[in-house]
């Protein structure tokens, strides 16, 4: 009988001690977690506050430039992984079982549609954990580690003008990211010529990612502005015109977008033309064409989308405004599920964050959130292909599906060429105005704007909507289907 409760008794002590163990284990990990929470947002604050300090200063070393780079790199990061490891916690916390009047909210969550672009860890919310967090601690820290002599050197670099502090107002009004390649730029057009002839730049980007927006911003620089004494804005049709300007007294900044390749014969006279001008004039080339770097005379600027990271940064700041994301913890994983549907656009992303901005409630980012879905499919079950590519290759969209039921067809037409466009004025609509009340859509055909943008060159970016008494156009399928017919 002793020997069963001597054995009982060390069962239940044994069990006890197991229960404190883990519970003291329980509480350092969760300890351990707030610690590096803590930390890595302090981290965050400091590396924000030297890059936008850099980003308004005249950076002419090449190190320096580098080591900016891998900071910004480092805190976007940074934030990534913290919004995600909040946004776990609150899954954690929360689990499958709320049900709210829209539904249940973990359904609109891992859609299907998942068309991210680089890691895995962005397009399932679950992956990122506390190692993924520890990681962007560690990273972090090593970059801040070995950024002493950069504040020292930024000290010494001449500041430009003073600009907002407020991220919201400053990535509306100012162009976001591209802190390297700005800098490079404006070294670039400062700097004198040291092979007695003009130098060439060759700025390379894909569809849309920002390369005139880049030599816009540039050009607004008032050293810049000051350094030449004319700016010529030239295209592949009428680039030869520079034999017109030989007129021109000092220094010139030319500045000519191709589209497609330029042979020899036609770049010599151009390039002869620019240098009799002034030998301390200055070309910039923007084009898709990789094949123009031939003509730089220096290191060529390639522009590619935003890091997943980064596009993930600005979409939260401009969904948000001047609110926090942390008090919207749910709105923050339905941000996510907007970034997999418009694959690293400025432009969607621009013109569906301002419609976001303006009204924070979970019902509405869901509402607004199926609409984007529903085209999404629609437009890959009559194209088989996603939205994006169709707006990248100026091909016509269905948007019927983003208006309030019912509505008419919706179809986004390329814009109007000058010989195609009538005599009489179309009217133009704003697409935030016809989601919120679609009775002011003109009966006729109209142009619907998506997006202005506020910073130099300050395009429109808009479509031709014919009426809905046009027919619709035929898909990728129907035309199949016409053609099995015809056989």
């Amino acid at each position: 009988m002793e020997a069963i409760l001597s054995a009982a008794t060390g069962d239940l002590v044994s069990r006890f001690f197991s229960f404190l163990i883990s519970r003291y284990s329980g509480l350092v990990c969760s300890e351990g977690k707030h610690v590096d929470v803590e930390r890595l947002q302090q981290l965050l604050l400091r590396a924000q506050m030297v890059v936008e300090e850099a980003d308004g200063r005249y950076i002419t070393n090449s190190g320096m430039l580098l080591q900016l780079k891998m900071l910004a790199r480092a805190m976007y990061h940074g934030y990534h992984a913290l919004d995600t490891f909040k946004c776990n916690q609150l899954i954690n916390k929360e689990g499958s079982t709320e049900v709210m009047s829209t539904g249940s909210f973990m359904s609109y969550l891992g859609t299907p549609l998942k068309r991210f672009r680089t890691h895995a860890g962005i397009s399932d919310h679950k992956v990122c954990n506390k190692q993924d967090l520890q990681g962007a601690l560690l990273n972090l820290e090593t970059v801040i580690s070995n950024i002493t002599e950069f504040v020292i050197l930024l000290g010494g670099c001449k500041p430009m003008f003073r600009r907002p502090y407020d991220t919201y107002l400053y990535v509306n009004n100012f162009m976001f990211g591209r802190l390297t390649e700005k800098q490079q730029a404006i070294n670039f057009l400062l700097e004198r010529n040291h092979l007695g002839s003009p130098s060439v730049l060759a700025i390379i980007g894909g569809y849309r990612v920002g390369k005139k927006t880049l030599v816009a911003h540039v050009c607004n620089d008032e050293n810049v502005r000051s350094h030449f004494s004319s700016i010529l804005q030239l295209s592949a049709d009428n680039f030869s015109r520079i034999d017109n300007e030989r007129g021109t007294s000092g220094r010139a900044l030319v500045i000519v977008e191709f589209l497609s390749d330029v042979d020899d014969g036609e770049w010599e006279p151009f390039y002869r033309a620019v240098t009799s001008t002034s030998i301390e004039s200055k070309v910039i080339i923007i084009s898709r064409m990789e094949s123009l770097t031939r003509y730089g005379t220096v290191k060529p600027i390639h522009l590619s989308k935003l890091s997943d990271e980064e596009y993930i940064y600005l979409f939260k700041t401009l969904a948000f405004g001047s609110a926090h994301s942390e008090d919207y913890p749910k709105l923050t994983l339905l941000a996510g599920e907007f970034i997999k549907l418009l694959d690293g656009s400025f432009v969607a992303a621009y013109s569906v964050a301002n419609g976001l901005r303006t009204n924070l409630s979970l019902r509405y980012w869901i509402c607004m959130f199926k609409r984007y879905k529903n085209v999404t499919k629609k437009n890959l079950s009559m194209f088989g292909e996603h939205i994006a590519d169709r707006f990248k290759r100026n091909c016509p969209v269905d948007f019927t599906n983003f208006l309030p039921s019912p509505a008419a067809p919706l179809y986004l037409m390329p814009p109007q060429t000058e010989a195609e466009v009538p005599e009489r004025r179309l009217p133009k609509i704003k697409i935030r105005d016809i989601i919120d009340n679609p009775s002011v859509r003109p009966k006729g055909d109209f142009v619907l704007v998506t997006w202005e943008s506020r910073i130099p060159p300050y395009n429109e970016y808009s479509y031709y909507v014919p009426s809905c008494a046009q027919s619709q156009p035929k898909t990728t399928m129907r035309r199949k289907r016409e053609a099995t017919i015809s056989l």
